[in-house]
């Protein structure tokens, strides 16, 4: 299996990249999100993913390792062919992809073009294990918002108001305003409840 390819850009498009390796062209399907990284420079590394199909062998070209886990993870979901994840990874990045997973974000997945709510659904519950199991807490983002969002409920409670009823009004908070400090989160409650 090629694992990477090393060598001079040829050219460059939004979807696709052709690389010069040793006098041979590789043509590589790659996502916007790793157009964006690539600069005009000559020289170019991609980790490539084979996709091989009785009528196709397609290569796909990452810029790094953790876009072409996410892409392998996501093509391993029944119903997510290789153009819905490169469709997926080009809407958003890995690691909002990963993190849409680990918090059960259904509406993240789903605001893709072509994804509806079984299949966001069905991702989601395919690769919430594994995406946990790989990257373990120390990768995602969401602690940092679960730790605000607990730190707020907690001085909520010590004011003298409900938990369920305080947990309803954070949520809808954070999700409007996700880099919200626990102050902000708190203040914002307070109008609200």
């Amino acid at each position: 299996m090629i694992t990477h390819i090393q060598g001079r850009l040829i050219e460059k498009n939004p979807t696709d990249v052709v690389i010069d390796c040793n006098g041979v062209g590789y043509f590589l399907n790659i996502s916007l999100h790793t157009y964006s990284r690539i600069s005009d420079n000559e020289q170019l590394k991609l980790y490539t993913h084979l996709h091989v199909r009785e009528d196709a062998q397609t290569l796909f070209g990452f810029a790094d390792k953790s876009e072409r886990d996410v892409f392998r993870l996501l093509i391993s979901v029944s119903g997510i062919g290789t153009s819905t994840a490169r469709t997926l990874l080009s809407s958003l990045t890995p690691v909002q992809v990963r993190d849409a997973i680990t918090a059960d974000d259904v509406a993240v997945i789903q605001s893709v073009k072509g994804i509806g709510a079984k299949t966001a659904q069905r991702v989601i519950l395919d690769l919430k294990d594994k995406v946990l199991k790989i990257y373990g807490g120390e990768e995602i983002s969401e602690d940092k918002g679960n730790t605000n969002r607990e730190e707020a409920l907690s001085a909520l409670e010590v004011l003298g108001f409900a938990r369920k009823q305080s947990e309803k009004v954070v949520d809808k908070i954070a999700k409007g305003s996700p880099d919200l400090s626990v102050e902000g989160i708190i203040k914002n409650a307070l109008k609200m409840l």
